[in-house]
């Protein structure tokens, strides 16, 4: 990943934005030394995505509890 100057990122804005549009590129945006943004894609996550991540992560134990509790305090409308 690249590190670029704030004031290099403003002059070659469009072309760091054809880098990551055309080739995936990232960039690290540094002022006065140091790292403030990031410049790079942007995903567009999904179902699938969601589905990955709980597949690789399994809740901790107090997780199914934590759901009760805030389900308990969701109230139902009625819709008319």
């Amino acid at each position: 990943m690249p590190n670029v100057s704030a004031t290099e990122a403003a002059r070659r804005f469009s072309d760091l934005l054809d880098g990551v549009e055309h080739r995936g590129e990232h960039y690290t945006i540094f002022r006065h030394g140091r790292a403030v943004a990031e410049l790079g894609p942007a995903t567009r996550g999904g179902a699938g995505d969601a589905k990955d991540l709980l597949r690789r992560h399994s809740p901790d134990s107090g997780w199914r509890k934590d759901v009760e509790d805030i389900r308990s305090l969701l109230a139902i409308e009625d819709r008319v």
